[in-house]
């Protein structure tokens, strides 16, 4: 199963990458952790990135498609994976494209989380994110046993700085400029499949295993 996943800022899509890696039994890549994982392994290629990003500059397109694609050559992509956060526009979209037919292979399915901006807003301000191992946690609707502690590791629950209002607003227009016309690209290909994010998240995972059987 080789599945891109998208949605606004709040939308869940940590939460389901989750469920997705684990029921699918395929790896969740994200350009996050492809640039982590190749600044860490001082890479070519992530010492390319490392120029930029210590000029505070954007990584540019040709070098993030290049450092996804060396993701996707690995051998636990080979029975799928999940793509998450890349592409970010048409151009990586087309790049992508031509990846994976040079290689024979195809996405199945785009998954789009749809939920109401409203909806969002509440979601990103109560968002909690563990500082060691990273799971996410939301101080209503799925709140950790004991207030400020990671179940999984014990660790302590943080606010990221982008998470308040006035950054949710500015991210969530940022989105729906930028990332929005890629929807109409693969509802174009007939691989976008939405899911209504306005529900529990066991619900929302329900309604994914259903699309992605059709």
């Amino acid at each position: 199963m080789k599945l891109l996943i998208m949605g606004r800022p709040g939308a869940g899509k940590g939460t389901q990458a989750v469920n997705i890696r684990e029921y699918y039994n395929i790896p969740h890549i994200s350009t996050g952790d492809i640039f982590r994982a190749n600044l860490k392994e001082k890479t070519k290629l992530g010492l390319l990135a490392k120029e930029y990003m210590d000029k505070g500059q954007l990584v540019p397109d040709s070098l993030t498609n290049d450092l996804v694609k060396d993701r996707l050559s690995q051998a636990d992509c080979k029975n799928g994976f999940l793509l998450d956060g890349f592409p970010r526009n048409i151009a990586q979209a087309q790049a992508l494209d031509e990846f994976l037919k040079e290689n024979n292979e195809a996405l199945d399915a785009v998954l789009d989380i749809d939920v109401k901006p409203e909806v969002l807003i509440d979601r990103i301000v109560g968002r909690r994110v563990c500082k060691n191992c990273g799971a996410t946690y939301h101080i209503k609707n799925n709140p950790p046993k004991q207030e400020g502690i990671c179940d999984k590791c014990g660790g302590e629950l943080m606010q990221r700085a982008d998470d308040t209002y006035d950054t949710a607003y500015s991210r969530l227009k940022v989105y729906d400029e930028q990332t929005a016309p890629l929807l109409d690209y693969y509802r174009g290909q007939h691989l976008l499949k939405s899911v209504n994010g306005d529900q529990d998240f066991a619900k929302v995972f329900e309604d994914i295993k259903k699309v992605l059987a059709k």
